[in-house]
């Protein structure tokens, strides 16, 4: 049963991370719309504001914003911030379920650096809170005045950092990883800036003092960080369903021009909501940074080069030099029957030019490796292979059972 209500838990984190993501980015592109579209209004001062008339849903919407905040404040005020924290806590819940729980499937690669879980966990946490706290500090030091600043500093350390992942984890965990390290940045940013600020400035209204307008304008410049490093932590979350995106061992380069593309994306729809013109340009970046980046992943990657008729750009020799792996000769017939012609490193099943998920099935160490996913895949839920293509019979699925559970 282990394994079925693992799986079941997977998909009900993933759930609440997907719908509460999509509240949080949804949430955060309409105030940055928001803020940008705001007109004078002669209700609220000169600098102090302005107003927004919208249309949705069958209704006229009247928006206001107080850049310090309003004479006085309504009996009921709603705070956007549980989005955020449930994304988080959501993403950190499935982050430790499916990368920690399962280390030594999903992060820990011998080849790369052989470690164990414990030490593989260690080290993640580390760095995600730690890239907190560094990023918190540039924005406190004197670089923090200038927001071209604090953004070469921040660009130059998450690449780093996708760096050092790509030196100890899997490549698939090292990409997960940078992802969570910019979203705990993002979500501390609420937690520890924005919302804080906010409530500083409600208990100095109801007080009846004037409330420091740089509350207001520190908890902006954290959203605005926010709002910059949403498409590429989305595209880093998604890309561990395109192993062709992290099998190249130039991800980091992948990283930087994902984060490059992204803000530029950004700034192209910032600025037009604020009306300054159309920045058609923005999209000739993107463009450019998305054709970098397929370039590199076609040249680099085993698909890429099989596909253009390439050699290896580099060897084996690392994971042949690993400890054998003891699996029964019958179970590897089944594998490399039913299973290695879609998940080899040189796919042979036309229209598969990678394997599905990166995950590598023609090797004994590789079949050992993947014993999780063989029981539940293909023993247990008979997913696999796809509408049985390969036509696996159902002895040869118990025989798979019987390995997969044996002690």
């Amino acid at each position: 049963m282990e394994p079925i209500l693992h799986e079941f838990g997977s998909l009900l984190l993933r759930w609440a991370h997907i719908t509460a993501g999509m509240a949080w980015i949804g949430a955060s592109f309409y105030f940055m719309h928001l803020d940008a579209s705001l007109k004078p209004s002669p209700d609220i001062p000169a600098g102090k504001g302005g107003e927004a008339w919208e249309v949705h849903g069958g209704g006229f919407y009247q928006v206001r914003k107080y850049l310090v905040a309003p004479a006085a404040l309504p009996d009921h005020l709603t705070w956007h911030k549980w989005q955020s924290y449930a994304t988080w806590l959501s993403g950190a819940a499935l982050l430790i379920w499916t990368y920690y729980y399962q280390a030594s499937l999903y992060l820990i690669d011998p080849s790369v650096y052989a470690m164990s879980p414990l030490m593989a966990a260690a080290i993640g946490i580390i760095a995600i809170f730690g890239g907190w706290v560094f990023y918190d500090l540039v924005c406190h030091s004197p670089l923090g005045k200038s927001d071209l600043a604090v953004g070469l500093v921040i660009f130059v350390f998450i690449v780093a950092m996708a760096f050092f992942f790509q030196k100890v984890f899997s490549p698939r965990g090292a990409f997960i990883h940078i992802g969570a390290l910019m979203a705990t940045i993002m979500t501390a940013n609420v937690f520890c800036v924005i919302i804080p600020n906010q409530h500083k400035v409600v208990a100095a209204l109801k007080a009846g003092e004037e409330p420091d307008p740089a509350y207001g304008k520190a908890g902006k410049l954290r959203s605005s960080h926010n709002n910059y490093f949403t498409l590429p932590v989305i595209f880093l979350m998604m890309s561990n369903h395109y192993p062709i995106t992290y099998s190249t061992p130039y991800a980091f380069v992948i990283v930087a021009l994902a984060l490059v593309g992204g803000a530029i994306i950004r700034v192209f729809y910032n600025k037009r909501h604020a009306g300054q013109g159309n920045w058609w340009w923005c999209w000739l970046v993107a463009a450019a940074c998305l054709a970098a980046a397929i370039s590199i992943c076609l040249t680099t990657t085993p698909a890429g080069r099989t596909a253009l008729g390439w050699p290896p750009l580099v060897t084996t020799a690392e994971a042949a030099a690993l400890p054998a792996v003891d699996v029964p000769e019958d179970v590897q017939n089944v594998v490399l029957g039913r299973c290695s012609m879609c998940h080899a490193a040189q796919p042979l099943w036309d229209g598969i030019a990678i394997a599905p998920r990166g995950i590598l099935l023609d090797t004994p160490e590789a079949i050992a490796r993947n014993k999780p996913l063989i029981l539940m895949q293909a023993a247990l839920t008979h997913a696999m292979p796809p509408n049985n293509i390969t036509d696996i019979t159902p002895d040869e699925r118990a025989l798979l059972k019987a390995w997969a559970t044996a002690p």
